[in-house]
């Protein structure tokens, strides 16, 4: 385990500061040191970093009937604007913020999921960008910096995608190719690490600090936290969980193997399916992923029998590779989110609930829930711009880490079983 250092703990402790003020709102130095159980004089001191930074304002000056009059401190939205955006196989969306993360714009534009030229991806990249920014009109000089997710492998300190397997992107130096054009600060991840950023700031880890996060769209994959931190693995590769075998030489992946996770969960994998149950279906053949499931949608509220179908083998799919990773990881949350359970999640979610307990191991059932996230908007976007309000914070000296402090609460999901 690596060595704490003083440094170390500082960064931690303004993250702390700064977290709390997400949960809080408009909070006295004195709460904030209740909420993160830093000292008084600890808060203090970072308190008085961030407004001669301009992170933080005094939002009011409150007096007690006897006592010195406190001020009550609050993120700074207008400190500066931020990009986050969403890459996948199919889209792009891009979400303007400002520093306390509140949406000011976006726009969300189609790729040709059978391309895979860079040049075309980064031009898709940069024009739903630059479209966002005049959806807000915002001015260039106030971006504080851009967050972009890529699917795929992304080597985030590097700003490289290592492997994106639709596209059969090796090495592809990303981070820089979008500097170069946008003229701004870019930061690269992965919607893995992105969509559990978002679940610890701003979903269920405001109640556990344990928690998977499954993004199902084209792909699929699990973001990871543990006690708080979020899992990157050596290689930043962690939570891949999408390739983990599901059936023994079953269908073709996009990553070379056979039978991984996503052949069976992700869009393509659901019109697979729905070809073996009944390949005169009308719902397949429809222009694109996401026509297909808004189609299949539409037949389940219908009450389509084959279609229903369709959920049911869903279902026991998604059910038991779930509980391989509930069995592995032995969280209490696990949260869906991407475009397709967004859509399908009426019917989705109760054939996994309902499957879920003959996978699971007694030990790892009890206060097990399953749900679709509560994040709003998208939460790869929201996640990228946490990680870029983080890169911004650290070119100011305020560095953090991506923790999070579970917070009392009441449960509102109904447990597995």
């Amino acid at each position: 385990m690596a060595r704490h250092t003083a440094r170390d703990v500082r960064s931690e402790n303004r993250f702390e500061v700064l977290r709390a003020l997400f949960d809080l709102g408009p909070s006295s130095r004195q709460e904030l040191a209740r909420h993160t159980g830093l000292s008084q004089a600890t808060v203090a001191t970072l308190a008085g970093q961030f407004l001669a930074e301009g992170v933080l304002h005094i939002a009011a000056v409150e007096r007690n009937a006897v006592g010195r009059p406190y001020e009550r401190l609050t993120i700074n939205p207008d400190r500066g604007r931020i990009v986050g955006v969403d890459v996948a196989e199919t889209y792009v969306e891009a979400t303007v913020y400002d520093l306390a993360l509140g949406v000011l714009g976006r726009h969300e534009a189609a790729l040709d999921e059978d391309q895979n030229d860079q040049a075309y991806v980064v031009d898709g990249i940069v024009g739903a960008i630059e479209a966002a920014l005049d959806a807000d009109r915002t001015e260039r000089d106030r971006i504080v910096g851009v967050g972009v997710s890529m699917p795929g492998h992304v080597h985030h300190d590097a700003g490289v995608s290592v492997f994106a397997p639709n596209w059969d992107w090796h090495d592809v130096h990303i981070e820089e190719l979008l500097a170069e054009r946008l003229r701004l600060p870019v930061y690269v991840d992965n919607p893995l690490k992105a969509a559990i950023l978002s679940e610890m700031w701003f979903g269920v880890g405001r109640v556990v600090d344990s928690m998977a996060v499954v993004n199902i769209g084209t792909g699929a994959g699990a973001g990871i936290a543990i006690e708080g931190t979020l899992v990157r693995g050596i290689t930043n590769n962690a939570g891949e969980w999408g390739h983990t075998l599901l059936m023994l030489d079953g269908r073709p992946c996009r990553c070379g193997r056979h039978g991984c996770v996503e052949a069976y969960v992700g869009a393509p994998g659901l019109e697979a399916t729905l070809a073996e149950i009944d390949p005169s279906h009308p719902a397949l053949g429809q222009p694109g992923q996401r026509d297909f499931v808004e189609t299949v949608a539409g037949g389940l509220a219908a009450g389509d029998p084959v279609l229903r179908e369709l959920v049911r083998r869903t279902g026991r799919y998604l059910a038991a590779a779930l509980g391989d990773l509930v069995n592995l990881l032995n969280v209490p949350k696990v949260t869906l989110t991407g475009w397709l359970p967004k859509v399908l999640a009426p019917w989705l979610v109760p054939a996994v609930r309902d499957e879920l307990p003959r996978h699971v191991l007694p030990g790892s059932l009890p206060g097990l829930t399953v749900e679709v996230s509560e994040v709003p908007g998208n939460a790869v976007c929201l996640g990228m711009a946490a990680f870029t309000l983080e890169q911004f914070l650290a070119r100011l000296g305020l560095v953090s880490q991506a923790r999070t402090r579970p917070q009392s609460g009441a449960e509102t999901a109904q447990p597995i079983g």
